[in-house]
């Protein structure tokens, strides 16, 4: 099945009858009258988009209240590390209103998304706030590196990359490289798989657009010493990089 064969008919009568519960004046009649049997032909993004765009013709005009809504929607923490777009993936739509206006109030976006990666992931609607303020985003994401919730902890590397996928690029990793430094290094030994994969990726991403910065935190870790994470971590960053012989 596809992501965007679950974005159907009975997900916009499923999602509406949520929000209402946490959302007593949102207009669950005009939201689905404006979605039902008109997204059979979009593609997965499309149907993401029309689904926030009638969420916000339909909710208060008040992002804070919104958010503040759809912390009591979000359910139950995912139990094991990765499992957000299987499991999570109701959630889309919510995250890419996030996406689009968190800006509005980028403080309370940011805690709701610290929320949202726990059942989704926040690494899309994280970039924007990234964006406008880099250095405070960057500085929360430091504290995130500690947290004991691996979604959390992959969040902050997953959202500082540079290309990551169905994502415009984000250069912040070089207009703030001692924050990213830091966020990276914080990560180098994490137990999990799941982050370490993300911090490679990290690396990997760095390589094509500033290689001798990659360079540059990997010689600063060997200074360390060394780690099974580590270790692996500068093997996948650098897997596409040619062998010198």
């Amino acid at each position: 099945m596809k992501y965007k064969d679950y974005y159907d008919d009975d997900y916009i009568l499923s999602l509406s009858q949520k929000i209402l519960l946490v959302m007593p004046d949102f207009d669950e009649k005009n939201f689905c009258h404006s979605l039902i049997g008109r997204l059979d032909d979009k593609e997965l993004f499309a149907r993401i988009d029309c689904i926030v765009d009638a969420m916000q013709k339909s909710m208060t005009d008040d992002y804070s209240e919104n958010i503040q809504a759809f912390f009591n929607i979000l359910g139950p923490e995912l139990e094991k590390p990765e499992g957000m777009f299987n499991l999570g993936w109701w959630l889309w739509p919510i995250g890419r209103y996030v996406e689009r206006y968190g800006n509005e109030n980028w403080i309370l976006s940011l805690a709701f998304l610290k929320e949202l990666t726990k059942r989704f992931t926040g690494e899309f609607a994280i970039r924007p706030l990234l964006q406008e303020h880099p250095k405070e985003v960057m500085d929360e994401l430091i504290k995130w590196t500690t947290d004991e919730n691996v979604h959390v902890r992959r969040l902050a590397s997953e959202g500082v990359r540079i290309r990551l996928p169905w994502s415009q690029k984000l250069f912040v990793a070089l207009d703030e490289f001692e924050r990213y430094t830091i966020i990276l290094t914080k990560l180098k030994d994490d137990p999990e798989k799941f982050v370490q994969k993300s911090v490679g990726n990290n690396l990997n991403d760095l390589y094509k657009d500033a290689p001798e910065k990659a360079d540059f935190i990997i010689s600063q870790w060997e200074k360390m010493g060394k780690s099974k994470a580590q270790d692996w971590i500068i093997k996948h960053g650098r897997r596409n990089q040619k062998r010198i012989l």
